[in-house]
């Protein structure tokens, strides 16, 4: 039999080993102090078996790491699917703009080498006037002071009890309708206003009706709310003259307090269609600010008229035999040529009035609200586009008109396509009177808006929705310019060389 004391040096060297291994096994060796301490206290063999361990450990690191770097595949989406979520897209956008820079400057070349150079700065002068030394349409601007005075004086007796509410209102009806009737009648009898002269002074008489009838509900809606009869005139404060009233920002002028000149005045000439008694006001002129719009303003004039003269007018005079003898594929290519120069025109005088010219305004009054226009380049849809690119207009519709309707029973829908048929309407009053001429074709192309936003919000979404918008913009712009083009050439310039070759 052999004693179980002979097995006792081997059983505490097992039980030694195993313990030793199972805690060097736990502990986290931190730069190999740990590791060295267990060695100390383990055996030789369990000091090979963790030397093994270590070594095996290793070894497999090494094989994962040799995998990962042999590895070169993942799961992932390509970058112009719409399921990855790269949206940097920048460089692309930068060559867009470099092809559009290379294509324009070749069609530039081209335009240069075929019709040299056109730029007449002296031929504008003559669009708006013909006799230098008469200014029919200057003289039919300063003569709307009338109105003006009127619609005060209106006002004023309102305010006082002197005329009734009735009396009021057909003194109203009576001025705003002399408004736009007075200058179409000397616009269309009167020869010595040229057409951008005309469409100049019915501008100015369009803006001034629209401001005129926003004064009467205003001052009205104040005589419902105080139901005060009020007998006195106090001086308004809503426009300051003096450096010492600069603490009129914290003054509020109440009715009928604004019914004085400086009030009526600063309201005419201010960048908005829609009267308020207290405009908000920015605190002082920035010089700065004023200066560079000036500069775009006087810039981009000379471009404006450069590119007309030089890209535009070519164009239009080489697409009338075409439109004579319907030849639709010569029409279609005109148009196509007529589109790219018609829309350049369109978006630089959009940055010169909405930007340039009212910022230089609302700067030079210190009127505080700014918001001209909003992003309608980003519309998906016709009614956000109309909603949003002529701010001060969309404001009047939206106060003056669509509400009101609203307020008195009809429907939205019949709502909005009053809208763009009063839209319609001054579309085609500031385009057929002029030209002396009456086709409706901007009357139908705003009435056509309505159907071709029905559709684009039925069928077309996000980035199709907003393509749609755009080739609207730049396909149906020219199509109504070619139009009135060719039926004022037809007109007026058959019978006359010397005016056809002044087109």
């Amino acid at each position: 039999m052999i004693d179980k004391d002979d097995f006792g040096p081997i059983t505490r060297n097992r039980r030694r080993a195993t313990i030793t291994s199972a805690k060097t096994e736990t502990v986290k060796l931190r730069n190999g102090a740990t590791a060295a301490a267990s060695d100390l206290k383990s055996g030789p063999k369990a000091r090979e078996s963790l030397t093994k361990n270590l070594q095996l450990n290793e070894d497999s690191k090494q094989k994962c790491d040799r995998y990962d770097k042999m590895s070169c595949h993942k799961l992932q989406e390509s970058m112009l699917s719409s399921a990855s979520s790269f949206k940097n897209y920048r460089g692309i956008l930068n060559w867009c703009v470099v092809m559009l820079v290379l294509s324009n400057a070749r069609l530039f070349l081209e335009n240069l080498l075929r019709y040299g150079i056109l730029v007449d700065p002296i031929q504008v002068v003559s669009l708006f006037l013909k006799d230098p030394y008469s200014w029919p349409a200057a003289c039919l601007v300063i003569v709307s002071n009338v109105f003006i005075l009127v619609a005060l004086y209106t006002e004023r007796k309102l305010a006082m009890g002197s005329i009734s509410e009735k009396v009021g209102l057909l003194t109203y009806i009576f001025n705003l309708t002399i408004i736009l009737c007075f200058p179409m009648v000397v616009v269309l009898m009167l020869p010595s206003i040229t057409p951008v002269g005309g469409a100049f002074a019915l501008g100015v008489y369009t803006i001034l009706f629209l401001k005129l009838y926003s004064y009467k509900d205003v001052n009205r809606w104040c005589r419902e709310r105080t139901q005060v009869k009020a007998r006195s005139l106090s001086r308004s404060l809503s426009c300051p003259s003096s450096p010492s009233a600069s603490s009129a920002m914290q003054s509020h002028v109440s009715y009928p307090g604004n019914l004085s000149l400086r009030d009526m005045y600063y309201f005419v000439f201010a960048p908005t269609l829609c009267y308020e008694l207290n405009f908000p006001r920015s605190e002082s002129i920035r010089m700065g600010f004023l200066l560079r719009r000036l500069f775009e303003m006087l810039l981009l004039t000379e471009l404006l008229v450069g590119l007309t003269q030089q890209w535009m007018v070519p164009i239009i005079r080489s697409s009338m035999k075409p439109l004579q003898e319907m030849d639709f594929s010569r029409m279609t290519e005109r148009l196509l040529r007529l589109a790219v120069p018609n829309h350049l025109i369109w978006l630089i005088f959009f940055y010169w009035f909405f930007h340039s010219s009212m910022n230089f305004v609302a700067e030079l009054l210190r009127f505080g609200d700014r918001e001209f226009y909003r992003d309608w380049w980003n519309s998906e849809t016709i009614t956000y586009f109309w909603q949003n690119w002529n701010i001060p207009v969309h404001k009047w519709c939206l106060r003056h008109f669509y509400k009101p309707l609203l307020r008195r029973g009809a429907g939205k829908l019949l709502s909005q396509s009053a809208v763009f048929f009063a839209s319609a309407f001054f579309h085609e009053y500031l385009v057929s009177i002029p030209l002396r001429m009456f086709r409706l074709w901007a009357f139908m192309g705003m009435m056509a808006q309505l159907p071709l936003a029905w559709f684009v919000a039925r069928f077309l979404r996000g980035n199709y929705g907003n393509a749609a918008v755009w080739l609207s913009l730049i396909i149906g712009q020219p199509i109504a310019v070619l139009m009135y083009v060719h039926d004022y050439y037809v007109t007026h310039c058959q019978d006359g060389p010397m005016i056809a070759e002044a087109l």
